[in-house]
Parts: C-alpha cells; sequence; structure tokens
C-alpha cells in the first residue's frame, strides 16, 4: 500500500479533495501540516502528476492566521476559499477563527485531519505516539456550534458528494463555515474520479421576501413623518451601493451606522449621520434596519412603543444569536443587496411628497454637514498632544489613501467615523464575536485576493500580538504581498480599561489612574517582528510626522512591492 499507486484514473482521497475544491471554485487552501498529512502531500503530488486542476495550497505556520486570511479572501472576493488545519490542536487554534467567521456569515470549508483510529494493522494507522495522545471522543464538538454543519469522512467513495453538500449549505444563507475532520486511514485510501472534477451538484438556498412584505414595506417609507435607517454591515456590495445612496437621497432617509462593520454610504454622504443618532431612534416612526445584529444600545436608547421596525438581510432575526430581542415588525429575508434592489423597484411608483421630503432632506444634509465637522475638528485635536489619538490617526489614514483603490482592515485600530471614504470595499471592521488576531490575516487574505489594491491593517498592539504576527509576516514575504500593517500602540487592553470605566463610572475604576488586568507595559519593539520578514519598518511617536510616514509606506508598499510596519504611539483614551 505504500508504493506509487496505479496510473489509473483513482486518485489517494487525500489529493482528490484539492481536485474536488478546485471544481467547486476554491483557488486557495490555507493549511498547516502535521503527522495527518503524508496522504494528503502524497495525493497532492499524485493530482499534479496526473494533471488534475488544483488550488494553490498555501502553507500558513499558525492556523488562527490561516482562517482568518480565508475570512479576508471572502470579504474581497466573495469568493469562499478551504483551510486544513492539523487535527486537534490545529483545529483548537483554528476556532477563534471560525468563531469570527460564523459571526460575520463568511463561508469556507473547514478540514482537520483526525489522528488514525486503528493502532496497526491497516495503512494510515498510528507510527508514533502522538496518535494516541491526539485522539479523542467527539473532535468536532469543539466547532460544532459554530459551523452549520459537520460530518467525519468515513469512506473515500463519500468525497464528491460530501463537498457538494459541504458548499452548498456553506453558500445558502445565512452563509457561514462548515467542518469536515479527515481520518488518516481514509485519506490513504484511493477513491474513484466520479464527479471530482464536478461543480457541486446542489444549489445554494438563497430566499427572496415575499411581494407583499416588500411592497408594505415600501409604503411604510413612502409615508413615514420620521424614518429612520440603520446600517451595520453595509449594504451588500459594490453593486447596490450606488443605488442605495441615490434611495436614501431621493426618500430623505437620515442613515445611522452604528458600530459600522463596513460602508453603507460614502462618508461625505448628506444623509449620512454617523454613530450617535439615539434622539432619532425615539422619535422615528418607521425605523429599517440592515443587517445589524445590534442596531442600538439598548440600556441607553428605545425606539418609541408605536413605531414600525423592519429588519432586512440573510437572516433578519439572526436565528443562531441565543439572545437577540431587537422590534421586527416586518422581516425582509435575502442577499441585502437584492433585497435593497426590490425595494428600490418597489418604491419607484409611489407619489412622493416633494416639499416635504425637501425640508427633511434639508434638515438632514444640515446636522451631517455638522457631525462632519465635530468629526475632523475631534481628529485634528488629536495631533495636539505627545502621541497622536486614533481619531488622528484615522483621519490621517484616509487622507492618505485618497486617489488609491484601498481597503482597511481595523481590529481596534483606526475608526470608520473618523474617516473619508467612499468605495463599499475601503472599510472591514472587527466581527462582533471578538475573536482578536482577526485583523492582520484578514488583510492579507484580501491582498491575496487583489494583487494590485492597496491593502491596511489598522489593529492595535493587543489584536496585533493576538495576530501571530511572526507567522503573517512569513506568509507575507512568502507570497510577495506588500500589505501595510498600523500597530496603533498605546501599550494597554484600551477596550478593557474603557468597559471597566464605562460600566463603573461612579465607582473605583472611573475614577482610577491605573486599571488592573489591562496594562501591556513594556511595550515589545514591534518593528524587530516585521524586519524578521524583510518589511520595512518605522515607528512613529510624533503625530505631526504622521502623514510623511504614511505616505513613505504607501510608496514602499506599491512601487518597491515589500510589506510596511508603521508602529504608531497613540495616547490612552
Amino acid at each position: 500500500m505504500d508504493k506509487k499507486q496505479n496510473d489509473d484514473a483513482s486518485l489517494i482521497a487525500g489529493g482528490a479533495i484539492f481536485g474536488k475544491l478546485k471544481a467547486l471554485g476554491v483557488e486557495y487552501v490555507f493549511a498547516n501540516s502535521g503527522t495527518d498529512f503524508p496522504p494528503v502531500i502524497e495525493g497532492l503530488i499524485e493530482a499534479q502528476t496526473k494533471g488534475v486542476d488544483l488550488p494553490v495550497p498555501v502553507v500558513v505556520p499558525h492556523e488562527h492566521a490561516a482562517v482568518g486570511m480565508a475570512h479576508g479572501y471572502y470579504q474581497m472576493s466573495g469568493r469562499m476559499q478551504a483551510v486544513i488545519l492539523h487535527t486537534n490542536v490545529g483545529l483548537a487554534n483554528g476556532v477563534c477563527g471560525a468563531i469570527n467567521a460564523w459571526c460575520d456569515q463568511v463561508p469556507m470549508v473547514l478540514m482537520s485531519g483526525r489522528t488514525p483510529v486503528t493502532e496497526g494493522g491497516r495503512f494510515g494507522a498510528r507510527t508514533v505516539p502522538i496518535g494516541w495522545g491526539q485522539e479523542m471522543f467527539d473532535q468536532a464538538a469543539m466547532i460544532r456550534e459554530v459551523t452549520k454543519w459537520d460530518y467525519e469522512l468515513r469512506f473515500p467513495e463519500q468525497l464528491s458528494e460530501l463537498f457538494d453538500r459541504g458548499w452548498a449549505i456553506a453558500n445558502s444563507l445565512p452563509r457561514g463555515p462548515v467542518y469536515l475532520s479527515l481520518p488518516r486511514e481514509v485519506l490513504c485510501e484511493s477513491t474513484p474520479p466520479d464527479g471530482l472534477s464536478s461543480p457541486s451538484r446542489m444549489t445554494p438556498v438563497v430566499p427572496s421576501p415575499r411581494q407583499a412584505d416588500l411592497a408594505a414595506v415600501a409604503d411604510l417609507i413612502a409615508g413615514a413623518r420620521a424614518p429612520l435607517v440603520i446600517a451595520q454591515r453595509g449594504v451588500g456590495g459594490s453593486g447596490v451601493f450606488e443605488a442605495f445612496a441615490g434611495l436614501v437621497s431621493e426618500w430623505a432617509l437620515p442613515v445611522s451606522q452604528y458600530w459600522p462593520g463596513r460602508l453603507a454610504l460614502p462618508s461625505a454622504h448628506p444623509m449620512l449621520l454617523g454613530e450617535d443618532c439615539d434622539d432619532l431612534l425615539a422619535e422615528a416612526d418607521v425605523i429599517v434596519v440592515i443587517d445589524s445584529l445590534a442596531p442600538w444600545w439598548p440600556d441607553r436608547s428605545q425606539p418609541r412603543a408605536d413605531a414600525t421596525v423592519v429588519q432586512i438581510g440573510p437572516d433578519p432575526l439572526f436565528q443562531r444569536t441565543p439572545v437577540r430581542n431587537f422590534t421586527a415588525d416586518v422581516t425582509l429575508s435575502g442577499e441585502t443587496a437584492e433585497v435593497i434592489g426590490q425595494l428600490i423597484a418597489e418604491l419607484s411608483g409611489r407619489p412622493r411628497d416633494e416639499p416635504r421630503l425637501a425640508s427633511r432632506r434639508a434638515a438632514i444634509a444640515e446636522r451631517s454637514d455638522a457631525v462632519r465637522q465635530r468629526a475632523v475638528a475631534r481628529a485634528e485635536a488629536g495631533r495636539a498632544g505627545p502621541l497622536s489619538s486614533k481619531a488622528w490617526v484615522s483621519l490621517c489614514l484616509s487622507r492618505a489613501l485618497k486617489g488609491h483603490a484601498a481597503s482597511v482592515f481595523s481590529e481596534l485600530g483606526v475608526g470608520l467615523p473618523d474617516m473619508d471614504l467612499d468605495d463599499p470595499l475601503a472599510f472591514f471592521r472587527e466581527p462582533n464575536s471578538g475573536g482578536l488576531g482577526w485583523g492582520l490575516p484578514a488583510a492579507i487574505g484580501a491582498q491575496l485576493a487583489a494583487p494590485d489594491r492597496l491593502i491596511v491593517a489598522a489593529v492595535g498592539d493587543g489584536s496585533y500580538m493576538f495576530a501571530n504576527p511572526t507567522a503573517c509576516h512569513q506568509v507575507a514575504e512568502a507570497l510577495s504581498l506588500p500589505i501595510i500593517t498600523l500597530v496603533l500602540n498605546n501599550a494597554e487592553w484600551g477596550a478593557v480599561r474603557s468597559s471597566a470605566q464605562g460600566l463603573y463610572r461612579d465607582g473605583y475604576s472611573g475614577s482610577a489612574n491605573e486599571v488592573p488586568l489591562s496594562s501591556l507595559e513594556p511595550s515589545p519593539d514591534f518593528e524587530l517582528t516585521a524586519r524578521a520578514s524583510r518589511a520595512h519598518t518605522e515607528t512613529v511617536t510624533d503625530p505631526e510626522a504622521l502623514p510623511a510616514a504614511l505616505a513613505r509606506a504607501i510608496d514602499i508598499a506599491r512601487n518597491e512591492r515589500r510589506q510596511v510596519l508603521l508602529n504608531i504611539g497613540i495616547g490612552k483614551s
């Protein structure tokens, strides 16, 4: 069984997986290999020798980074990728990334080897003591709650149909990760070629709202006296971005981006009112919530009792979240962009009270302008201290990116309200799940998906450390990806401190100069980490020096095609 396979059409299952993934549209398989990988390696060589069309296998020396790369690749491209992890320990390292993908509704095929079940007498059985140490009763249990489907490959001939099913489930709404465990003995067997080079025979489920519900929502918007739109995760992509901007202008709809994860409107759009719209929420008679996990802060503000709340998105009720009790008088379920397009078409025939809309439009635009002016003033004030504020870094970065096709992946780094952006792919914020270490690998995955785009990872110092930066920079160098990393370094867990002081404003935390369990001092020299992978690095402590440093970073990434790290000192806020 350990001799070379026959030259027939069958393939070692460990390699056949890759051919099937390619047939499903997967371009990259991010992997960290281990003792379960011999049939994968042998199978890959066999498949290459036999001329099988394969995705590119990418070695990522930490599983959390591998899952993050698949996450960012999908966000930039809209195409699902795959990850292979090393038995139970690699799966454990990847679970945090799977939690992020689950929360962000990002599809991916996650796989991990399973230590051999047999102790001998079968090809692929255990050969080293680790085979006993990594055995589990239920390996998939650690990831089951954050995947849509999981299974263990039992026989090699199942391979094609199982991957068809996993692909279709992952891409059905709401999208998300699926998981398949791969016992080594099964991977060592050969599988017939049937179906391995074919796309899935199953179609993903993509629901669409009922026409009656679309008409009802159109009537609500047309008749609203005090409407409010809340968009947290954008509006579903580039195709509808401009149309949505026209919709809210035409119908004078104020838009709040509470805790924004993506851009719903250009930053300068006159209907955009930023994050703080508690007063409008309290006054609104019609509230349209677009793909927002938590559209407002219930302890701080609530809609009025007679307000009608519409929830739109792939999963308007976020059914997989155990407790989420925001009102949903009407739900429109489907692809966000398609639902908005259908709503625009439905509204096109509705009569408009133009004098009333013109008055409301002018009032919203005036408030929008004031919000932007306050944001710029706040950011400009952040250059006055000995260190930059996060707002100043945010503003400087958006100014530096003007004129470039660029995307920022921010994890507790820069803030969208302080930036001036106009591209629907310009900004991605960390998932609300809070699995730290997402930002840098997601940005690397995005750079792989869009090699000509300027990609920036803007992360806090704690988030940078969580990202396994040595592994991330090594992968970026190996793939020649000129990513720009900004480490906003305040030498603390700023979110921990602000959360404690926010909850206990009148307590000890609120008045303490030092908050326990939040310090990250002494701060490591992050430049050395990136420089180990030949990155250009700088430390920037003078706020006035920041614009020039950002310009140099962009020039090096663009013209030298090198990765760059700026270690930016920021004040504690």
